[in-house]
């Protein structure tokens, strides 16, 4: 050793004084005097320190922070065990153990903690990683919105993945819509003409082409577009990823990092392209259930019963509830077909399919167009019956329905009805006067039979008066107080009876409200209720709990 001050002279046999182990110990030992002198070294640490020679400096063959750590051990008392400590010599990681003799050197136990902290990271960097996916799991499967669904893949991706991302959606005519999101801050979203081919593998990418390796982007070279607003610095390192979706590709993603950070690693590449695959089935189901609702939508529009109104002076409205509250479509339907002109009837149906929700509704649309396309043949209620029965059979349905038909003309203040009942119960009329008379009209069901046997009935409606066509599930409603009992006839007729002198949509939300209230929770079948009303001149006034009408006259 080269001599120093304090430096004292130490024999070759000093580190025996630890056992004669340490020279055959698989990892790098040192043993140090206190004033930082080499006394000696393994064969591990020559391997690791091939300059290093008995009587060097410590500091001039190991990183600072163990001499640094040498030297406050050795300021300290002897004999004492420090607590391990660890840092890089020679690309490689090392956890130092220090041992104290009882000559006052410092043993230094050199264990290679690379692998194993390689190992740490790479557990810790496939926890992370999971955790990513399986937050990016639930956040984008939890919505079926599309533009939220968008937002949530452009910030996830900036904020685990990259500095700054760009999601490309596929092109709405010539222009792309762009949702961008750097990290911490919010998405973005535009719709703007862009060129695609100015960024390599993204036109590869939105048709759904392997993707374009990282390295072989240029980032001096993308367009200005691609960088978002608020990115720091130039762009350093970019990853484009294709979105694949459900046989159409769901559009591209792109990452950027800065400049200042580290470029994108293999393994990165690799999870943002996983990360990107799991976004793009997320997008895909979502643009699904759009395109799916929208579809819905548009067929519910036709399935459901239309809002009714007033037709030559004569009221119609209309209500309709179906058996499960969570289904907007059944089995119960209604129209009112106005003439081309005031001089030609308005058809009235009401309806009811046997069975309940979509599979009925089916039905009961395939009535309702049928019926549109015989209504020029309407002054004939058999035929209509029979030319629909005739319909039904011959389709591959093999469901049948009960139909009434209410033919209305306005005749000075009165309204002439011609009704029809294809076994449907019959149609209820309110008198000026609160008599509840029931239309005597019967038939035999529509579907059922090539022809269809009914009898028509004609009657007449004076201001005040109101006829209301309604199906069974008011009538068989099933509550009460123990919860058994049907609203029946009796009831309905009842309530009817109240409603003299109140408009046709008075009428209809009274008898569904009575109805509601019978069955409280319980369960029901579809209900549908029609009133046609001819409104009265004159105001009204209430006497003894029953509207009656004032004639201007007698005022």
């Amino acid at each position: 050793m080269s001599s120093s001050p304090g430096t004292s002279a130490r024999s070759p046999d000093a580190g025996h004084t630890v056992g004669a182990a340490w020279t055959d110990a698989p990892c790098p030992v040192l043993i140090v005097d206190r004033h930082g002198g080499l006394v000696d070294i393994n064969g591990a640490a020559r391997k690791l320190l091939p300059a290093a020679v008995r009587g060097d400096w410590l500091h001039e063959h190991v990183p600072s922070w163990l001499t640094d750590a040498h030297q406050r051990i050795g300021e300290g008392q002897h004999g004492t065990r420090a607590e391990p400590l660890n840092g890089p010599i020679k690309e490689r990681h090392y956890e130092a153990h220090p041992t104290a003799t009882d000559d006052g050197d410092i043993v230094w136990w050199l264990v290679d903690e690379t692998d194993r902290r390689l190992a740490q990271a790479a557990l810790t960097d496939a926890q992370t990683r999971t955790e990513i996916f399986s937050e990016a799991s639930s956040t984008l499967l939890s919505t079926l919105n599309v533009p939220r669904c968008i937002e949530v893949t452009a910030a996830m991706a900036a904020e685990h993945l990259a500095d700054a991302a760009v999601l490309v959606a596929p092109p709405k005519g010539r222009r792309h819509p762009l949702t961008y999101a750097t990290r911490g801050g919010p998405a973005t979203q535009v719709t703007q003409l862009v060129d695609v081919s100015g960024v390599p593998g993204l036109t590869e990418a939105l048709q759904g082409f392997p993707p374009v390796p990282a390295r072989w982007i240029n980032p001096a070279d993308l367009p200005d577009w691609v960088t978002p607003d608020g990115f720091a610095g130039p762009v350093g390192s970019v990853i484009v990823a294709p979105l694949p979706g459900h046989g159409v590709p769901a559009g591209a993603l792109i990452l950027m990092r800065a400049s200042t950070e580290q470029s994108f690693t293999e393994g990165e590449e690799v999870f943002a392209r996983l990360f990107a695959a799991r976004a793009g089935a997320a997008l895909s189901a979502a643009r699904l259930y759009s395109e799916q609702a929208t579809v819905t939508a548009k067929l519910m529009r036709e399935l459901l019963p239309p809002p009714l109104s007033s037709v030559n002076g004569v009221e119609y409205a209309g209500g309709y509830r179906a058996a499960k509250d969570h289904e907007r479509v059944g089995g119960d339907f209604y129209d009112v077909h106005p003439g081309s002109d005031p001089s030609q009837d308005t058809l009235v149906v009401l309806g009811d399919v046997a069975g309940k929700g979509l599979d009925a509704a089916v039905l009961t649309g395939k009535i309702r167009n049928t019926l549109h396309a015989l209504l020029p043949l309407t002054d004939d209620h058999q035929r209509v019956l029979d030319l629909l029965s005739g319909a039904l059979l011959t389709s591959r349905q093999t469901r049948f329905a009960t139909l009434v038909l209410a033919s209305v003309r306005r005749r000075g203040s009165r309204a002439r009805l011609r009704l029809t009942s294809a076994g449907h119960l019959p149609p209820l009329i309110l008198r000026a006067d609160g008599t509840v008379e029931e239309v005597h009209t019967r038939g035999t069901l529509v579907g059922a039979l090539p022809a269809v046997t009914a009898h028509t009935v004609e009657t007449v409606l004076a201001p005040g008066e109101t006829c209301l066509l309604y199906t069974d599930g008011i009538t068989e409603a099933r509550g009460g107080p123990l919860g058994d009992e049907f609203f029946g006839e009796h009831r309905l007729r009842r309530a009817l009876s109240e409603c003299v002198g109140l408009p046709a949509v008075a009428v209809v939300e009274r008898v569904q409200m009575l109805a509601a209230q019978w069955l409280g929770a319980g369960r029901h079948d579809d209900m549908a209720a029609v009133a046609i009303s001819v409104p009265r001149t004159g105001p009204l006034t209430v006497l003894n709990g029953r509207s009656r009408a004032r004639n201007r006259s007698s005022t």
